[in-house]
């Protein structure tokens, strides 16, 4: 295991064996709230048991962003208890071949999702103990208005539901296959050496404008950096470059003034830039994926 993945499971280290599903139901979407679809998939859990308990994380995750979607669930599973189910949609290739799954972690979530590479990021740092595809023919919703593009309400929502009731038993889901055959996305590590750290934009904080990169703090602060220091900072979009001068790796953002960059540890224990009160996204035209290279450099 190496320290990126190390340093994501300190609250969830311990293997936990036949973990019960619990009633609660934890979903993410790229659906929006702008039409009908979300009302309609809690109203199939609300058909199904009044007694659990649906709890929104988003759905405005960007759309057919199977990336984001991966990398959401792993930003707040953990914090979740055991036993916990989940429902993850976003599914460009919905109605298509690609699976529908059913993961069962190796410390007791269980995630229902297409099996399109969403599971990469909690594969990683959770592990995947067993999958099951869903079985249609027994856990699917009966009714005239079936569809095969809202997989979402008919087949995601209406199983896990029936599972975070107890209806039916993590074995009666569907059959099993290998974990190995789990559709991964490619995970880009970072590369660092003394005073020198290189990666990418693993993801954005859309409310914010700050960029999260796929470099952990703690290996940041073993190459020689800490914080107070200035370090020179590069950052290119391909070829393109978008930001390349000193920047302050700060304990807080209140260590800079308003309006000026900073780098900081973000709450997942990775190096991050972010605008005091502003907005670096916007600002440098940033985005997220293997495309935004970084590097950053002691001075």
């Amino acid at each position: 295991m190496d320290s990126n993945t190390s340093s994501l499971t300190s609250i969830a280290t311990l293997r936990t064996e036949n973990v019960k599903p619990l009633n609660l139901l934890v979903f993410q979407t790229d659906f929006t709230y702008k039409e009908g679809a979300v009302a309609a998939m809690y109203g199939v859990v609300r058909s199904v048991s009044r007694d659990v308990e649906i709890i929104t994380a988003t759905h405005e995750l960007p759309q057919y962003d199977i990336w984001s979607a991966s990398y959401r669930l792993m930003q707040y599973l953990r914090f979740w208890p055991k036993g916990t189910v989940f429902v993850s949609v976003v599914d460009p290739g919905v109605g298509t071949s690609r699976k529908a799954c059913c993961a069962l972690t190796k410390d007791g979530y269980y995630i229902f999702t297409p099996d399109n590479g969403t599971l990469t990021h909690v594969e990683q740092v959770h592990g995947i103990r067993e999958i099951r595809e869903i079985d249609e023919s027994i856990n699917m919703l009966k009714t005239d208005l079936r569809s095969c593009v809202f997989h979402g309400r008919d087949l995601f929502g209406y199983c896990a539901a029936r599972l975070a009731a107890g209806i039916i038993t993590y074995d009666q889901v569907g059959s099993a296959y290998d974990p190995r055959e789990i559709v991964r996305l490619a995970i880009q590590e970072p590369v660092i050496t003394k005073g020198k750290a290189t990666g990418i934009l693993e993801i954005i904080d859309p409310n914010f404008g700050n960029v999260w990169t796929n470099i952990p703090t703690n290996d940041f602060v073993k190459a020689g950096f800490s914080q107070g220091d200035m370090v020179h900072v590069i950052l290119r979009h391909g070829e393109e470059l978008l930001y390349d001068r000193d920047t302050l790796f700060a304990r807080t953002f209140a260590d800079v003034d308003k309006g000026e960059t900073l780098i900081y540890n973000n709450e997942l224990m990775h190096i991050s830039l972010a605008i005091n009160q502003g907005n670096f996204l916007a600002t440098y035209h940033a985005g997220h994926g293997s495309e935004y290279h970084i590097e950053f450099m002691k001075k």
